[in-house]
């Protein structure tokens, strides 16, 4: 059996199951018989053991005497019920039988007479074991919930910041709506449209890079957060931001660099059929380059999977860039498909939950921005001032809710995996103070 980090193993129990004791019944004190005198009495109880009647009740079911008990006898207990005892209060291995380990067997097996691990230490936000997907995701919300000044304050200060930047570059800098005029007149050139194609590029990375830069530091300080949650400890916006400063340059380093390497992968996976297209075979290249995007695509999905525990390294082991990545391909071998599916998970809900409530806001900015809806549809997309403020009011809202959700989810993911391979849940029980947690006990995966 694999114990679990920090819970005890069952022990040595008997491999048949039987309940331990002697395997007969017992002997009475007391045999009627019909000896006249005490030496005959005495014979018969040297032999006893060869001269039982072949009358007897059958082992282990001896019943109670029915004869008036003596004043100061104790009455016996009542017989077990099957197996090896009853379960005790609470069923399964977590408090109040929940719990990703309870049970350990239907009632009546040996994982009903011994009850199941002892629950595991929770000071914080998640159990000290090894975690379910619905326990990682609740210890996102949870310490949104518990720590709410911190992690909003947190934030808000950085989606305001980040929107307040994105607004003002789109009124003043970023011409989208003669961009837009461009793309929807049916007689405009080739090199118009293809400069209109590339304003709207250029126009959508500045906002990507602002809103990368808003998310990098966001992730950084809710790192920090999400760390002291795990031990029940608070932390202060200024005291977050003094753990997590040494780091942050590192942080926007890494996270370039793994930008870089998904746009190279998927370049030179077109690359090939751009080169066809070049010389001459435009259908036969274009549908190339497609191809080899898609497979490229995929190949660049499975290595951000293996990086994408390297943040919450590089900031919580204070980690080189390198080094950082390194640890994430380590913690994620073997667990590729479920670290997948639970960012994958969180990464949805977060974003419905965002859209529920930023995709209000952009229809109250059409409406209020002077043509209406309708006349906003038409022009093709014409934003004005007032639409610019009501959606990005919307969407600082909106990543009020994704930064902690995906920042907490990414964390609690790396402690997890950690705690299933290295064992992390006795460190983060010293660190947290519980006493005793892990004596006697074994971790492991």
């Amino acid at each position: 059996m694999n114990d679990t980090p920090g819970w005890a193993s069952p022990g040595s129990a008997p491999s048949d199951g039987q309940e331990p004791g002697p395997s007969g019944p017992a002997e009475p004190h007391d045999r009627p018989g019909t000896a006249d005198s005490a030496g005959q009495a005495g014979t018969d109880a040297q032999d006893q053991g060869v001269k039982w009647s072949k009358e007897q009740p059958p082992a282990g079911q001896w019943s109670a005497p029915t004869g008036p008990a003596s004043p100061n006898q104790t009455p016996p207990p009542p017989p077990p019920g099957p197996g090896w005892g009853a379960r005790p209060p609470g069923g399964s291995g977590g408090p109040g039988g929940q719990g990703g380990y309870g049970g350990y067997g239907p009632p009546g097996g040996w994982g009903g007479a011994w009850g199941g691990p002892p629950p595991a230490a929770k000071p914080g936000v998640i159990p000290l074991r090894p975690l379910g997907v619905g326990e990682i995701l609740d210890g996102a919300v949870s310490t949104m919930r518990t720590y709410w000044r911190t992690v909003l304050g947190i934030s808000l200060t950085v989606a305001v910041v980040t929107q307040v930047a994105v607004v003002l570059l789109r009124g003043f800098a970023l011409d989208d709506n003669a961009t837009a005029d461009t793309l929807s007149d049916p007689s405009a050139s080739l090199g118009e449209v293809t400069r209109a194609m590339g304003d709207t590029m250029v126009n959508s990375a500045v906002i990507f890079l602002i809103s990368l830069i808003g998310t990098i530091t966001a992730t950084a300080l809710l790192t920090t957060v999400t760390s002291r949650a795990v031990l029940g400890k608070p932390v202060a916006i200024g005291e977050a931001w003094r753990d997590a400063r040494p780091q942050v340059l590192k942080l926007f380093g890494l996270i370039f660099l793994l930008i870089l390497i998904t746009f190279g992968i998927i370049f030179g996976g077109m690359l090939p059929g751009i080169l066809v297209a070049v010389s001459g075979a435009g259908a036969a290249g274009a549908a190339l380059a497609v191809l080899g995007g898609l497979g490229a695509g995929v190949v660049a999905l499975w290595l951000m999977i293996r990086f994408s525990l390297a943040s919450p390294a590089l900031m919580l082991e204070k980690q080189s860039i390198v080094k950082s990545m390194s640890r994430s391909v380590k913690l994620v071998r073997g667990s590729w498909w479920r670290i997948f599916g639970i960012q994958l998970l969180a990464t949805v809900i977060a974003n419905i939950v965002a859209s529920i409530v930023v995709i209000p806001f952009t229809f109250i900015g059409a409406a209020l921005g002077g043509d209406g809806i309708v006349g906003f549809l038409q022009s093709g997309g014409h934003v004005g001032w007032t639409f610019l403020i009501i959606s990005g009011i919307g969407s600082v809202i909106g990543s009020m809710i994704t930064f902690p959700i995906t920042a907490g989810v990414t964390v609690l993911l790396y402690i997890d995996q950690r705690i299933r391979r290295e064992a992390l849940d006795l460190d983060l029980a010293r660190a947290a103070g519980v006493q005793g947690y892990g004596a006697g006990t074994g971790s492991g995966s």
